[in-house]
C-alpha cells in the first residue's frame, strides 16, 4: 500500500484571508504584521510649571505695630476671614474728633440757613459753612479708608503659607505678611514650538506626570497666549487640573503630553519597517509568498510607531525584519508576533 501525503504550499495570503508562511529553500524567515485600522493620537512633549489657581503675598496698606494675628500657619481660610489687625488707636481719635468737628460744622450750617432765609447773613457766608461741612466729611471718609486698611482680610478661599511678622511688630507697606495660595484646581504654564499653534485650542487635552509622582494627570488648555515669543519662537499656554487631594503642589515641574489630534481609523506601521530611499520611503510587503517594495507617505511619527497616509491598505502584511537581506521577488516564511 502506498501511503500519500499531500504538500501544502503556504503563502501570504490576500488582504482578507491574512499572512501565511511559504517553503522553498531560498524563503527567508522575517517578522511581520498585519495592518488593521486603530485609533492614533497625535502627541508632543513639553515641560512645564504647575501653579495655585490664585496665589497673593498678603502685605499691608499702611505702616503699623500688629495686634492680632488670627491665623495659623498652613491653615485653611475662607475668603473674608480676618488676618491681620494692625494698632489704629490713633486714627480712631482723629476720626472721633472729625465726628465732633462735623455736628459743629452741620449746626453752624443750620443755624447759617435759617438765617440766611431772614436776608440776616449773606450767601457768601452760608456757603463758606457749606464747604466747612464738606470738608470735614472727606477728612472723616479718608480716616475711615485708613482705619479699614488697618486690617487685612482673606480675598479668596485658600490655604496660609509661612508667616513672617509676629504680633507686636512693626510692618511697612513692604513688609511681606504671608501668602495665600488657592490650589484646587492648579493651572500648568508651559509653551510649545510656534508650528504646533494652529493645532492646539482652548480645551485641547493635556496629560502630565510630576516629580516624585508616577499618577498620570488630566487637564485642558483654557488660555493661549496670542503673541510668539520672537526670542524662542514658542507660544506661551496655561491649563487647568483639579486638584481636589492636594497632590499637586504649585512650583512643581510637570512633562506634559499634549494630544493634538486623535485619528480613529490610522494604519500604523512600526518605524524600523521604514526604508529610506531618494524619491521618499518604502516598505516591503508580503504577496503571494514573496517579497514587494512599496513606496509610502508618512504622517505622524511616535516613539515606536509611524502612521501611512498612502501606500498600504488594511489587511497588508508589512515586513518588519531581515529588511536587509530582502530583495524584490525574495520567498518569505512570515513569522507574526505572538
Amino acid at each position: 500500500m502506498v501511503l500519500v501525503i499531500p504538500l501544502l504550499l503556504l503563502g501570504c495570503m490576500g488582504k482578507t484571508k491574512g499572512p501565511a508562511v511559504t517553503g522553498g529553500p531560498k524563503a527567508l524567515t522575517v517578522g511581520a504584521v498585519i495592518i488593521k485600522p486603530r485609533n492614533l493620537e497625535n502627541n508632543i512633549l513639553a515641560t512645564g510649571n504647575v501653579i495655585a489657581n490664585e496665589e497673593v503675598e498678603l502685605r499691608s496698606e499702611i505702616p503699623g505695630r500688629i495686634v492680632t494675628i488670627n491665623f495659623g500657619e498652613g491653615s485653611l481660610v475662607a475668603k473674608g476671614d480676618l488676618l491681620l489687625k494692625i494698632d489704629d488707636r490713633e486714627l480712631q481719635a482723629q476720626l472721633k474728633k472729625l465726628q465732633v468737628d462735623e455736628k459743629q460744622a452741620r449746626d453752624d450750617l443750620y443755624r447759617k440757613e435759617k438765617l440766611l432765609e431772614l436776608k440776616a447773613v449773606s450767601q457768601e457766608e452760608y456757603d463758606k459753612s457749606n464747604n466747612i461741612l464738606g470738608i470735614t466729611q472727606a477728612q472723616i471718609e479718608l480716616v475711615r479708608t485708613q482705619i479699614s486698611k488697618t486690617e487685612i482680610y482673606a480675598p479668596f478661599t485658600g490655604q496660609i503659607g509661612l508667616r513672617q511678622v509676629s504680633p507686636g511688630g512693626f510692618v511697612s507697606t513692604s513688609t511681606l505678611v504671608a501668602r495665600l495660595q488657592q490650589t484646587d484646581p492648579v493651572k500648568i504654564d508651559f509653551a510649545i514650538p510656534e508650528k504646533y499653534r494652529g493645532k492646539v485650542k482652548k480645551g485641547t487635552v493635556i496629560k502630565f506626570k510630576v516629580e516624585g509622582n508616577d499618577s498620570l494627570f488630566t487637564g485642558h488648555v483654557y488660555a493661549i497666549e496670542p503673541k510668539i515669543d520672537p526670542t524662542t519662537r514658542n507660544v506661551s499656554l496655561r491649563a487647568v487640573c483639579p486638584n481636589s487631594r492636594g497632590i499637586l503642589i504649585p512650583g512643581a515641574f510637570a512633562k506634559l503630553d499634549i494630544v493634538l489630534d486623535n485619528i480613529s481609523d490610522a494604519l500604523v506601521i512600526p518605524s524600523e519597517a521604514i526604508i529610506p530611499v531618494l524619491n521618499g520611503e518604502r516598505i516591503f510587503v508580503c504577496r503571494d509568498g514573496k517579497a514587494r517594495s512599496q513606496i509610502i507617505q508618512t504622517g505622524i511619527r511616535t516613539e515606536r510607531e509611524v502612521q501611512v497616509i498612502k501606500g498600504i491598505s488594511p489587511g497588508d502584511t508589512v515586513i518588519t525584519t531581515g529588511i536587509l537581506q530582502l530583495r524584490e521577488d525574495v520567498g518569505v516564511n512570515i513569522r507574526l508576533p505572538k
